[in-house]
């Protein structure tokens, strides 16, 4: 059949759709100038519509236990950026990222050495002393005050990611819950988002079925059959039993009665999106292939293939549009993972070794699983950087946080915190640079600047006295 694209575009709100399922489609030639019907027919005879602009995205990635700083800031100044050694893995990346030095959270001054600086890591606020029945980061967390204002846009308001399960208990060496480790997204101070850390579920989060709710009557038991007209989403239909409920469990089973409940208001808010008019304009210009996203068969043996593809999931998510934010966590906080099968030369546990006592062995070690996290950041950005996006490529639309909650683990210092940020964020991020701010610096102040550049308006966030200069 021979069609004149001139004249036939297919429109960007195209979904690919089976029994039960919706899938938007990666942007196509033919969707490259903007349908004409919508544009005066004169003016759309004579000159082409602007193309649609790639949005931003926003990654925050966590890893636990600081770092040896010697071999992770730059000795360099301002300007030209020499890679130290725990930081060479991103040497093919060393034009697409910024190493910042000097910043700092003054709230995480207080309290342990641990949970009062990692609970509080996209926050910026103080952290409550609690055994878990008060908990309190301050405020909402810069991943989902994105979300909140921009989630609309995308199927998957946003994707929190991880690899350890939640521990709840109290650790009794310093009288905080380990909730607080358990997490660095927080919808609210005292509310946190829950992660996925079985790569199958999180492509299901993606990719999976999305059953349409609309006009469907709520079901009276598990007999499927359907007694009543549904008169509004189910959760609202429920919530006043939940609340009760609530109110007779203890913590724990409070917290799981609250992720259950955010996992199904978050697959009405999905199902509400595809029923409605997508009110996105953009596509993805690079085509998605069926075996870049094959579900994975579910949580791997090997620890660094269970990262990778929590970390393939996120470089997806934004691909795709899915969803335009995301968080991950390496590992929980005082992980004591072993990488004596990952890394040669290594062995013993990760928080052990980041209380290093100035041992040398020791150091080595704790520098060594620094680097190997510094590859897995290398071997996201490479499967980023591999995507056109029009002109950029989605390294350079995205804005990629990558950091700790302190800097040396012996000291358990918040101060010279080891932060990366990778991509361009659209072209608004000039990179390649060591940015040696005076020394304390807030890190809220570059949380102001990565919100700005993902279209959220605000004043301040956290302890911040300013935005942060990054062009």
């Amino acid at each position: 059949m021979n069609l004149n694209l001139q004249k036939w575009k297919l429109p960007r709100r195209t979904f690919l759709r089976g029994l039960g399922a919706t899938l938007g489609l990666p942007m196509m030639n033919a969707m490259g100038i903007k349908d004409p019907f919508l544009q005066p027919q004169a003016e759309a005879s004579q000159k082409p519509a602007d193309p649609a602009i790639p949005p931003r995205r926003l990654a925050c990635i966590y890893f636990p236990n600081g770092v040896w700083e010697k071999d992770w800031h730059p000795k360099s100044g301002d300007g030209g950026l020499v890679l130290p050694w725990a930081l060479e893995p991103l040497r093919y990346f060393q034009d697409s990222i910024n190493i910042f030095s000097g910043l700092d959270k003054k709230h995480s001054h207080q309290g342990d050495g641990h949970y009062a600086k990692t609970a509080n890591f996209l926050t910026g606020l103080p952290v409550r002393k609690t055994t878990g029945k008060d908990l309190s980061v301050g405020g909402i967390s810069i991943d989902q005050l994105c979300a909140r204002e921009l989630g609309h846009l995308t199927p998957l308001p946003s994707l929190e990611l991880g690899i350890d399960p939640v521990i709840s208990g109290i650790d009794t060496n310093v009288g905080f819950t380990r909730l607080y480790g358990s997490y660095i997204s927080w919808r609210s101070e005292s509310v946190p988002v829950a992660r996925e850390i079985n790569p199958l579920r999180g492509y299901e989060k993606l990719f999976g079925i999305i059953r349409s709710s609309q006009n469907r009557d709520l079901s009276s038991g598990p007999s499927g059959t359907w007694t009543r007209p549904r008169q509004g989403p189910l959760l609202d239909l429920v919530l006043e039993d939940a609340n009760q409920l609530r109110s007779k469990l203890g913590r724990d089973d409070q917290f799981k009665l609250d992720e259950y409940l955010d996992s199904v208001r978050e697959v009405e808010k999905r199902i509400d999106f595809f029923s409605n008019q997508d009110p996105r304009e953009w596509r993805p210009t690079h085509p998605l292939h069926l075996e870049d996203i094959a579900a994975p068969k579910g949580a791997p043996g090997d620890h660094e293939e269970h990262v990778r593809l929590m970390l393939d999931l996120m470089v997806l998510g934004f691909w795709s549009d899915s969803t335009r934010i995301s968080t991950f966590m390496f590992a929980n906080d005082v992980s004591n993972k072993n990488f004596s099968e990952l890394i040669p030369g290594v062995k013993g546990g990760h928080h052990s070794l980041s209380h290093h006592q100035d041992k040398e062995d020791a150091i080595a070690q704790y520098a060594a699983i620094n680097r190997w996290h510094a590859a897995q950041l290398a071997y996201m950005l490479r499967r980023m950087q591999a995507i056109d996006e029009g002109e950029r490529t989605l390294l350079e639309n995205s804005m990629v946080l990558f950091g700790s909650s302190f800097s040396d683990g012996n000291r358990h210092d918040p101060s010279n915190l080891p932060i990366i940020v990778a991509g361009n964020g659209g072209g608004t991020i000039k990179s390649g640079r060591h940015i040696n701010c005076p020394d304390p610096t807030p890190l809220c102040n570059l949380y102001v600047s990565l919100l700005e550049r993902m279209g959220v308006d605000v004043e301040a966030f956290g302890d911040s006295t300013q935005a942060l200069p990054l062009i």
